[in-house]
């Protein structure tokens, strides 16, 4: 059930926004907001049942009104009653540690639905902690920032078997972390996330103006229309200039209809693609826009004339589908599986074609998942179409005049602060975690100074500077098996400049990804290594929370060696062989694998090529095959001391 607070309708009764609601948490010890609309001059009471002392208001010409309420430290259940001659009473209040929780798909991804993330049926089962609620922000974009906000349920929902399989994996596991160490306080988890999406979509426009990549797009906003029927009207005629550009420049189209899905068409000497895989991996770096992808496959001659299943995992961003010519199938989102039906009328015996439009219009792009979820099945038969596909680009975005501003773009600059973050504003948190950055891969050098600015953002949004602890980008994408150049280590490193921003930790997740899926599915360690460092730095907890990052290095002779500190129990290796991951270079700047000993908190480095070590990686590569550790088993952040 999805409910949807779009205005404060004027009634007798005072009307408050979705985020006050039964079972609410209010952030413990801080003078919390509490707002909402009654009738214009209408003087408000609310009074919390912890201390039972009213505070007064007097709503404004426009039955606008908020005041502050002092709370106590953490307890409950409480009630909450807020009086304008109507009387409203919320109960079952706890005071507590609340948590906004927010990013892209590995914090949206869910413990079940599409996550189904480790052992989820078991963690589901056990997920007796009533003390922890959850908030569930549903997905919305808007052009200005917005007080309106969709909501999952009837707002905040006590966290239980029936409750939580919906709800961020990464967020349950945090707070569950929190809690088993902070005595079972209530815990308020405040869930705004949204698949596929880049950090600029999550920062107001008002600080982008102050990021020079982002100007144009801050100037082009404030030349459309005041009025919201005059915006909506240019934007719906750019977007129909483009959609009609897309189509009549997209070679596989003449005049709208296909010409390459026949499975007679010719397509021996396309290029070749292998999926799954994201194309900029494979002579495709930095492409958006439109390709089409070909697979011959033979079928048994008993699946003649049967329906059959089609699985194509899933693809980044949008596709239509053919089989032998006729188009079976099309889906929108770069996180959703593909499963289509392919008609007993189209398949048979021998020789079929699989025909694929993919659109991508940003960041990766491609056919991904699992090797698993790429096949043809018939009853309990499975035919795998992994491997090689034909391809053909049917069309660069380069080509065209893409909008600045669209309608309901959860990737446009500014639309999801506006949406999912300005109707959060001032709700009292103690702080917020993060795991975002994939769809920035590829702009690392924008991101290491758009992230901290987002940071800022939402701290001036709210007036102080609460804790902000993300998640580094995890492994991804095939093993490292030499020396390269890595978009993801850029964006990795980027991520880490944040750090300098006070009250700022990092969960490194460098060994826990998977080179297959985007989307790791041990949340359960992401959360606890979040969790670490807010019981350690917020919550003043002695306990070690980072692991080993690099503190300088020396060289002597041919040997390199690195100091590390947070090397906690000493240096040591995850799976107790050598060391891997260190790559060295002289001054020519050619990297070759170092032998590496562990010696204390030094690890030394050498290799015979290497005369004279100027420069040291370690797990610089998208996915990269590296295993130092400290005693407390916390992963070694990846580095670089180069700049080429």
């Amino acid at each position: 059930m999805v409910s949807l607070i779009s205005t404060f309708s004027l009634t007798a009764k005072p009307v408050l926004p979705p985020l006050f609601t039964d079972n609410m948490v209010l952030q413990q010890g801080m003078e919390a907001p509490v707002w909402g609309k009654s009738n214009p001059q209408q003087t408000v009471t609310v009074t919390g049942s912890w201390n039972n002392r009213p505070v007064h208001t007097t709503a404004d010409a426009d039955g606008n009104w908020k005041l502050t309420l002092p709370t106590p430290g953490a307890g409950g259940p409480y009630s909450l009653t807020i009086s304008d001659g109507e009387q409203l009473t919320l109960s079952n209040i706890m005071i507590g540690e609340v948590w906004l929780c927010s990013g892209q798909s590995n914090m949206e991804m869910p413990l079940a639905g599409w996550g189904k993330v480790l052992n989820y049926e078991q963690e589901i089962a056990a997920a007796n902690y009533p003390n922890i609620r959850l908030f569930q922000v549903e997905k919305t974009t808007a052009l200005a920032p917005s007080g309106n906000m969709k909501v999952m349920g009837d707002g905040w929902l006590i966290c239980s078997p029936q409750t939580l399989p919906e709800f961020s994996a990464t967020a349950y596991f945090f707070a569950r972390n929190l809690s088993d160490s902070l005595g079972n306080i209530p815990i308020g988890l405040i869930h705004s996330s949204w698949g596929g999406t880049p950090a600029e979509a999550w920062t107001s426009e008002t600080t982008l103006a102050h990021h020079p990549d982002y100007r144009h797009f801050v100037k082009a906003m404030s030349q459309m229309p005041s009025d919201e029927a005059g915006r909506k009207a240019q934007i719906a005629r750019q977007e129909q200039l483009f959609s009609d550009e897309l189509l009549s420049k997209d070679r596989g189209l003449n005049k709208g209809k296909e010409q390459w899905t026949d499975n007679r068409f010719n397509d021996s000497q396309w290029p070749v693609l292998n999926a799954p895989g994201f194309w900029e991996a494979q002579g495709l770096p930095s492409f958006d826009g439109v390709v089409w992808m070909r697979k011959t496959i033979d079928l048994p001659a008993s699946w003649k004339g049967k329906d059959l299943l089609l699985s194509l995992g899933m693809i980044d961003d949008n596709d239509k589908c053919y089989f032998n010519g006729q188009q079976i199938g099309e889906t929108e989102g770069w996180s959703t599986a593909r499963k289509y039906t392919i008609p007993g009328r189209l398949v048979k015996k021998g020789s079929n074609t699989i025909t694929i439009r993919v659109y991508d219009s940003g960041g990766e792009g491609g056919i991904h998942g699992n090797d698993t979820s790429l096949y043809i099945q018939s009853g309990n038969q499975q035919l795998s179409i992994t491997g090689e596909w034909n391809y053909q680009v049917g069309l660069s975005l380069k080509e065209l005049q893409f909008p600045l501003i669209r309608e309901n773009q959860p990737s446009q600059p500014a639309s999801l602060f506006n949406g999912m973050i300005n109707p959060l504003f001032p709700y009292a948190l103690r702080g917020a975690i993060w795991y975002q950055g994939e769809t920035n891969v590829g702009r690392a050098t924008q991101y290491s100074t758009l992230f901290p600015l987002m940071i800022q953002d939402w701290r001036q949004q709210w007036g102080y500077d609460f804790p902000f602890y993300f998640v580094q980008l995890a492994n991804f994408l095939k093993q490292q098996s030499g020396p390269e150049n890595s978009e993801w280590a850029a964006l990795r490193e980027a991520q880490q400049q944040a750090l300098k921003l006070t009250n700022t930790g990092m969960a490194v997740a460098i060994d826990i990804g998977n080179a297959d899926d985007i989307h790791p599915k041990n949340k359960q360690e992401v959360g606890r290594r979040l969790a670490l460092q807010a019981i350690a730095n917020t919550y003043g907890r002695t306990i070690n929370s980072e692991g080993p990052a690099y503190q300088n290095h020396v060289i002597k002779g041919s040997r390199l060696c690195v100091n590390f500190e947070h090397s906690t129990g000493g240096l040591k290796t995850s799976d107790g062989k050598a060391v891997r991951g260190f790559y060295i270079a002289g001054s020519d700047g050619k990297f070759h694998a170092a032998n590496a000993t562990i010696s204390g908190n030094t690890v030394l480095l050498h290799h015979p090529s290497v005369r004279y070590p100027f420069h040291v990686r370690y797990g610089w590569a998208n996915n990269p095959d590296c295993n130092l550790t400290n005693g407390i088993n916390l992963p070694a952040t990846p580095f670089r001391t180069d700049t080429f």
